[in-house]
């Protein structure tokens, strides 16, 4: 049963990271570095590219931590 939890949260880690790094870049595509009307708009992307590189590996941890029996 341990395994099964190890490889989801594996996956899940992957996914996290992939998927908040895209959304990330994606605003910051659409918005592009902007200072004027849009800051707020370029602090969300920001935001989740930085949350990106928090959760994915914090899950990968969490996941790699599991002991094996």
């Amino acid at each position: 049963m341990n395994e099964i939890v190890r490889k989801i949260g594996l996956i899940s880690a992957v996914i996290a990271f992939l998927l908040c790094l895209w959304a990330g870049l994606w605003i910051l595509r659409a918005v592009g570095l902007d200072t004027g009307d849009d800051a707020l708009s370029t602090g969300i992307g920001l935001y989740f590219i930085g949350k990106a590189f928090f959760v994915g590996p914090l899950l990968l941890i969490t996941s790699l931590s599991i002991d094996r029996r």
